[in-house]
């Protein structure tokens, strides 16, 4: 494919804040939304847009199989709350993990050399196609971040689009590492490329060596998702990962999607959070309000 065709993507969708407006926008924004979506409901309705996840060096079978059990006993424990959206783990555990689950939970698993994504292209392809053959539902996979810095996109955009085509009837969820990306133009540039690259969903960051999410990564993919909807009439998801553990911080996530995207993008087909700790922390809120 001729390169021209990236160039050509990037320049349909142009960016033209600074760092510094990007910060001021969404300061506003939350100063004038967050207070409407900071309560009980908000709470519920995120519990089902988790991802939780297990991620550890220290997983075994046994840890995996404890961790999903965790999700069956929720599943139907209380009919105001859904259950969390998926279950997150590595390729190797896909399978223990479609042996123990019950609940009607998603399975999603990293892959393609997860998280520096520095291995070769048709090992990132054997290991999806691995995992999709296991019973994974949706892959998450980083970005080249070094190709992408160095302006390589068709290099990039190629490999993730075999990846894509690994996937077969699997989501592929496409981890732009936005830690790692320097500046807002550079992640509005790569969340475009990976649209283009046939991305289900935008997700931020591994949450493994570089700043996870931030708002102003968020307020930045969900113009990019607004403006690739405007122009293809595709609804792509987003999915905001990395030290998100705090309730605070997943309300303001919320926020700005809804803000920006609308009500439509507010469930978990098409907004999601991927967390360990954070299902605890809204559990604990629901019933701290309830109180």
């Amino acid at each position: 494919m001729n390169i021209n065709k990236y160039e050509n993507a990037l320049n349909a969708h142009p960016f033209r804040l600074t760092d510094e407006e990007v910060s001021k926008k969404v300061d506003e924004l939350l100063v004038e939304k967050y207070g409407e979506h900071n309560n009980p409901a908000t709470y519920k309705k995120l519990y089902g847009c988790i991802d939780l996840t297990s991620l550890n060096a220290t997983d075994s079978n046994e840890t995996i199989w404890k961790f999903t059990e965790k999700v069956n006993r929720f599943d139907g424990a209380n009919p105001e709350i859904e259950n969390v959206a998926a279950i997150c783990v590595y390729p190797n555990f896909v399978r223990i993990v479609k042996e123990a689950l019950t609940a009607d939970v998603k399975i999603a698993c990293v892959a393609g050399g997860f998280p520096a994504s520095q291995t070769f292209t048709e090992i990132k392809v054997a290991e999806t196609a691995l995992a999709v053959a296991d019973g994974a539902d949706e892959i998450d996979v980083v970005i080249n971040v070094g190709k992408f810095l160095e302006g390589e996109y068709e290099e990039m955009c190629e490999e993730l689009i075999e990846i894509k085509d690994a996937c077969r009837h699997a989501s592929l969820k496409v981890i732009l590492e936005t830690g790692a990306l320097q500046n807002m133009k550079n992640i509005h540039n790569a969340a475009i490329l990976a649209l283009y690259s046939g991305a289900d969903f935008l997700k931020t960051s591994t949450g493994k060596g570089y700043p996870g999410a931030t708002p102003e990564a968020a307020y930045v993919m969900c113009h990019a998702l607004r403006s690739y909807h405007a122009k293809s009439g595709k609804e792509v998801g987003l999915k905001l990962s990395g030290g998100v553990t705090r309730v605070e911080d997943a309300v303001k996530y919320y926020t700005i999607a809804k803000e920006i995207l609308g009500e439509k993008w507010c469930n978990n087909t098409l907004f999601r959070l991927g967390a360990s700790r954070l299902s605890d922390n809204i559990l604990s809120r629901i019933e701290e309000t309830a109180g």
